[in-house]
């Protein structure tokens, strides 16, 4: 770590010590009533976690130190999940309990500035130890999010199937149907492969005609997508199956001290969409044919507006305009109101926002962190005969789980207008 880096680390533990005395102020507050055997129990699970959690912060960062530790990101990612477990239950209990201080300030102020005859009615529960006592109830809302996500909520694939009408595309074409799957994250199963062969048994059981896998495969490094080239070898298409890269392909997030063997790491995962049975699409365009009718079939390189910009989209289109219908897979939604609206391209295929991994539904409308940075960041979209697909992502990274924003497979079926 340089020193800087260290600096910042310290004080992330400051701060998050000191958010765990507070806490712990309030869960002794809440629970001032109980008797002092549960309050002993208590502290001494409360401090146990705390301190093991801190302790596992420190030992990873130390072990980070040493490049071959930062190739597996699953146990990184398995630490996050047990850090917001306890940790955002403890934010909520200090917001109340801040709450609980605050109005007890007021109280007494209030009763120095204008005092009066004392209460002697009594309450059932003091109000400022009512917020408390709220707030540790309410704290068990954040933990079940997290429990829920890591154990369930990142296995549950949701299935969506989503018509797509053109007048554009050919009578051949009526019907097909397209799976599309992106962001697998496989680094980020730690050689935990059943999610993915679950994930894979759903596509191959819808069938499709093609299936389309628009980016990041793995986290930064080749090798984590070795153990589920069998996996994904097993996924199967009628016509066939083509693929793109993602920001995280390229491996542009790691530490590498030698420049070829990132460009070898990028080559070897070239190489595994080939063995995995993908055609792998790099700023070119292919057709696709169904009873000798046929549309164009787009893939460029990562795009986005706030990361990587590898793609050329004039290189992959050209020559393309002969088909009457074209299909572009593009890593990132932001290429598409930057660059693909007005080139007449029918539908983009995207993912890369995984949707955040947490929703919210309410009133049959989900609501999602990734609409305060993405404009596009889920399902179909329209702008004049342009459609754009933004596909939730089927893999995790950072936090592994899922809250409320299932891992998506996308059947598209292709409707004449």
């Amino acid at each position: 770590m340089s020193p800087a880096a260290i600096r910042n680390f310290l004080f992330l533990l400051v701060v998050l010590v000191l958010i765990d005395l507070y806490a712990y102020k309030g869960v002794n507050t809440a629970l001032a009533n109980h008797s002092i055997t549960l309050r002993r129990i208590i502290r001494f699970l409360y401090w146990i976690i705390s301190i093991g959690i801190l302790g596992l912060m420190v030992w990873t960062a130390i072990g980070f130190r040493q490049p071959e530790n930062r190739r597996d990101l699953s146990y990184v990612f398995s630490l996050v999940a047990l850090f917001l477990l306890f940790f955002l239950p403890k934010v909520v209990i200090a917001v109340f309990h801040l709450l609980d201080d605050i109005l007890f300030v007021l109280r007494w102020g209030w009763n120095k500035l204008a005092p009066g005859p004392v209460d002697v009615s009594g309450e059932g529960v003091d109000r400022a130890r009512f917020l408390s006592q709220l707030g540790l109830i309410l704290a068990t809302v954040p933990f079940s999010a997290v429990l829920y996500g890591v154990t369930k909520g990142r296995r549950t694939f949701n299935v969506a199937h989503v018509p797509v009408k053109s007048g554009a595309i050919p009578d051949a074409f009526n019907g097909l149907r397209i799976v599309q799957i992106s962001d697998m994250h496989l680094g980020s199963y730690g050689g935990d492969l059943s999610i993915v062969r679950n994930g894979i048994d759903l596509v191959n059981a819808e069938e499709p005609d093609l299936i389309l896998f628009t980016g990041d495969l793995v986290n930064n490094y080749a090798d984590e997508a070795e153990p589920f080239i069998a996996e994904l070898s097993r996924l199967h298409a009628r016509i066939g199956k083509y693929s793109i890269l993602g920001n995280h392909d390229y491996s542009d997030y790691a530490t590498w001290d030698d420049p070829k063997a990132k460009a070898a790491n990028l080559d070897r995962l070239k190489a595994i969409h080939k063995e995995a049975g993908f055609r792998l699409l790099l700023d070119e365009h292919l057709p696709i044919e169904v009873g000798g009718e046929r549309i164009g079939l787009l893939g460029v390189q990562n795009w986005g507006f706030r990361f990587q910009q590898y793609g050329d989209l004039d290189k992959a289109k050209a020559g393309s305009e002969q088909y009457p219908y074209r299909i572009l897979m593009s890593h990132d939604p932001t290429h598409w109101d930057r660059k693909v609206l007005g080139t007449g391209i029918d539908l983009t295929l995207s993912g890369h926002t995984h949707g955040a991994q947490l929703g919210v539904k309410i009133g049959g409308t989900t609501y999602s962190p990734a609409q305060w940075v993405y404009k596009h960041w889920a399902g179909l979209y329209s702008e004049g005969e342009q459609q754009l697909y933004v596909n939730r992502g089927f893999g995790f990274i950072g936090f592994p789980g899922r809250v409320g924003m299932p891992p998506e497979i996308t059947v598209l079926e292709l409707r004449k207008a």
